[in-house]
């Protein structure tokens, strides 16, 4: 299986209950980070990744999690993130927690062995209602009793809210999952836009969002920020500087810092793991 580690010499195992665990498990793989909560410093990072055209079941995540050194450690916080393409927004005025599977069946249908969930978004006022595996999320509830699972939407929108009200305009973000990616679109500060959209190649995604463009009547010369997996001059960005001239890789901000082990990596490829440290319930 991919596998990627990254830690500081810093690290102890033996200190855990001084550190912050996010965790982010999904089919597509598990990865986790360890920020120092007396440094306010992320010291690690471990991520291992489904083999192509493969997904991990929840036995195997299961193994992952009880076999890992660290992950059967006490913290003194846990984070975990949950990816899923299936969503909703239910603006907070208007959501009844009795209707959530209803609200989600407006726009999805729910595919077998998942269940739905809720999670309150703060900016904008919402709640994200949206489905997962029933498995795997039992199993983070029995390993992880008091977490509290976030949906991705949710730590996007969270970070998001750090750069774009500093934006004047639009603000524009792709976030790109293994076979589907996120588009959010806010002008002046107000969400006017956010989908999910499943796609098999590159052209795919350029697709969706210029075709969004057009009917939003958003010019190429807006900026478009990216975040997940997508790399610097890969064919991704290769084909999007064709259309739009400008293009920015959005990285984790929020009140902490990096190991200096983390200057080589393309931290918006772990985006919703590094900030789920800011959500709060």
């Amino acid at each position: 299986m991919p596998f990627q580690e990254l830690f500081d010499e810093t690290l102890d195992i033996n200190s855990t209950e001084n550190y912050e665990l996010s965790i982010q498990v999904s089919p597509d793989g598990l990865s986790f980070c360890l920020l120092d909560s007396i440094r306010n410093k992320y010291v690690m990072l471990r991520s291992f990744g489904a083999e192509e055209n493969k997904y991990f079941n929840a036995d195997q995540i299961s193994e992952l999690l009880r076999n890992d050194d660290f992950l059967i450690k006490r913290f003194k916080r846990i984070n975990c993130v949950m990816p899923s393409s299936k969503f909703t927004l239910v603006p907070t005025a208007l959501y009844d927690p009795g209707k959530k599977d209803e609200y989600f069946g407006f726009n999805h249908n729910l595919e077998e062995d998942n269940i739905i969930l809720a999670d309150k978004t703060h900016d904008p006022d919402a709640f994200l209602v949206f489905s997962i595996s029933r498995s795997i999320s039992d199993l983070i509830r029995s390993i992880y009793p008091k977490v509290h699972p976030h949906h991705h939407i949710k730590v996007l929108l969270e970070h998001t809210s750090f750069i774009r009200k500093s934006v004047n305009g639009y603000y524009i973000h792709a976030h790109i999952e293994r076979d589907f990616f996120n588009l959010f679109i806010f002008n002046n500060n107000n969400l006017k836009f956010c989908n999910s959209f499943a796609y098999r190649n590159i052209s795919d995604i350029l697709y969706y969002v210029m075709n969004v463009f057009n009917n939003l009547g958003i010019k190429q010369e807006e900026t478009i920020h990216f975040s997940g997996m997508t790399e610097k001059y890969d064919d991704l960005s290769s084909g999007f500087s064709l259309y739009i001239r400008n293009i920015k890789y959005t990285e984790p901000a929020g009140n902490f810092t990096f190991s200096y082990v983390f200057n080589d990596t393309e931290l918006h490829r772990f985006i919703n793991l590094f900030n789920v440290a800011n959500c709060g319930l």
